[in-house]
Formats: C-alpha cells, sequence, structure tokens
C-alpha cells in the first residue's frame, strides 16, 4: 500500500475535500449515462478496491495487489493470463495491412469492423521499442488487450494498432493519417486513440494540434509523460477528453510529477474532462495492466 503520510498530504494538497470510496464509483458512472459499450467479463477486470477520490471521482486511488492483480491472475506472471480472462472471438476478424502516406508505409493490424462500418474505434499507440504486435497480444498485462478488443468487436467497433517508428511530428502524422483513413471508411465513428509510456507523446500531439484534435474523441494516457506544452497550445478550449493512469512506483514517469499536471489542467480549466487513475503500488506497466477500459471509452464515447 502508499506510505499514508506522504500520499494522504500529497492529496491534500492536490484538492482538501476527499469523498467517501462508494462516491467514487458514482461519479465515475454518471458520466456514462449513455453507455456505448455493453459489459463484458466486469466481474474479472472491474476495480476491486477504490480508496480515494478527489474532484468529484475525476482523480481516484485505485488499491493493487501484486498477488491478487498478477499472481493469482497470470498462469506464468506477466506472460501468460489464466484462460478464464480471455476470449479469443477477435481473431476472427484480425488482419494486417498497410497504409501509404506522408511518403512512408505504415505497418497497422485490426480487428472488429476495421474495413469499414465501425461505430467506434481504438487505436493503441505503443511505446518506446514496442511494436503493433504488443497490443495485439491477447495474453500479456493481464489479459487486458484481449479485453478491449472484445469491447470493441461485440459492441460493432474497431481496434487497430500500429507500429511507430518516430514519435515527433512524422510519427504523429502517421497516426493521423490512419485516423483520417479509418473516419473514410467509417465516417460517423468516434475515435479514441491510446498511448502506453512514451507512445503518449504522440497522443498529447494529437490532441494540441487544432486540425488532429478535430478527428479524436478522446485519449488514454497509460504510463505516460506529461506534456507541459499543452497548456499553451490552446488545446484547453477544444474540450477533448483525457485519461491518464498510472502506477506509484512507476521508475521512469514519476507519478506525482503527472499529478500535480492534472492539477495544473484544473486549475486552469475546472470543467476540462480529464480523469485520473493512480494504482497504489502499481510499476510503469500496470496502467496497461489495470485500467478498466469499458468504464473509461464509456465515459468518451458515451
Amino acid at each position: 500500500m502508499l506510505r499514508r503520510s506522504p500520499i494522504v498530504q500529497f492529496l491534500r494538497n492536490l484538492q482538501t475535500t476527499l469523498l467517501a470510496g462508494l462516491l467514487v464509483l458514482v461519479g465515475f458512472a454518471a458520466g456514462a449515462q449513455a453507455e456505448a459499450l455493453k459489459p463484458y467479463k466486469d466481474r474479472l477486470f472491474r476495480y476491486k478496491k477504490v480508496t480515494e477520490t478527489l474532484y468529484d471521482g475525476d482523480f481516484i486511488v485505485v488499491e493493487y495487489s501484486k498477488q491478487r492483480d498478477l499472481r493469482d491472475r497470470d498462469e506464468v506472471d506477466e506472460r501468460r493470463v489464466f484462460g478464464n480472462y480471455v476470449s479469443y472471438k477477435p481473431k476472427r476478424g484480425r488482419g494486417s495491412a498497410e497504409l501509404k502516406a506522408n511518403g512512408r508505409v505504415i505497418n497497422y493490424m485490426g480487428t472488429g469492423k476495421w474495413k469499414g462500418g465501425a461505430k467506434a474505434i481504438v487505436i493503441y499507440i505503443h511505446g518506446q521499442g514496442g511494436n503493433r504486435f504488443q497490443g495485439m497480444n491477447d495474453v500479456s498485462f493481464g489479459g487486458n488487450f484481449n479485453r478491449v478488443q472484445n469491447l470493441m468487436v461485440r459492441n460493432g467497433g474497431a481496434y487497430l494498432t500500429v507500429d511507430i517508428k518516430n514519435f515527433g511530428k512524422s510519427g504523429t502524422a502517421d497516426v493521423a493519417a490512419l485516423i483520417q483513413y479509418q473516419k473514410q471508411l467509417s465516417p460517423g465513428a468516434k475515435v479514441v486513440v491510446a498511448c502506453g509510456s512514451m507512445g503518449g507523446i504522440i497522443c498529447w500531439n494529437l490532441v494540441k494540434s487544432s486540425s488532429y484534435s478535430r478527428l479524436i474523441n478522446g485519449i488514454v494516457l497509460l504510463g505516460s509523460p506529461k506534456d507541459p506544452n499543452f497548456l499553451g497550445s490552446g488545446a484547453l478550449s477544444r474540450n477533448v477528453p483525457i485519461y491518464m493512469g498510472q502506477g506509484t512506483l512507476d521508475r521512469v514517469y514519476n507519478w506525482e510529477t503527472q499529478a500535480n499536471f492534472f492539477k495544473q489542467i484544473k486549475q486552469r480549466a475546472p470543467r476540462y474532462p480529464i480523469r485520473f487513475t493512480l494504482f497504489d503500488t502499481g510499476t510503469h506497466g500496470t496502467p496497461i495492466r489495470m485500467t478498466d477500459w469499458r468504464l473509461v471509452l464509456n465515459w468518451m464515447l458515451g
């Protein structure tokens, strides 16, 4: 568990009013009144214990137990989850493709209605050293990538992953080109871009751009860095929903730095649609393993 004195003091500095844990669930549910995605294995993937809440549920602390959430969940720790957490239904429509844009070839994978007619689209961007196969791995990260695939497939949506070779302007342009292409295939679809670790740079770049931000309906940051340029980019006026997930034992990106950035956004624009989930004792990869996709996506899509 978190060291109580430092965390309590930090949270009090973040916001002085703490609500009861039950109100967290109420606050999160209120943002998803029009549920876009039907339940799928909610009992297995829901947060087992919410210990603190701030900003009327926009900032929550979730208990992470290495024994319960990793060792008891994985048949082989961090490599293969137990079979009851997965369904291979998305494999039936899974495939690979190439998109030529910006003078480059963009390699990506998709499942669900990724060839057209999708009601909603989720695109996952890997971090440094990753590739498009990470987000299509059914059995790693506690089966959480398999869950988001199933949520999209079973609700008439599409799920895509893409290879990123550059996390700057060219990588951002490639992701934007993929989004534009998908919007041509599925004109009415809402698009959420999820970014793991360093891939978060691309998510921030998309939401900061007045042109690219019009293409998306939310970004999901999983153990990603903050972007100080966001505050001066004009993005606050565009209200693209942002989710940030962070582990308290993340040695790559300090959680207090990310939480303070959340506070900065709330101070500048109190009504800005941003939510932060802090995983108590979680490490760098914990947000990918533990984030409740249905909860977050229903908030953004609904």
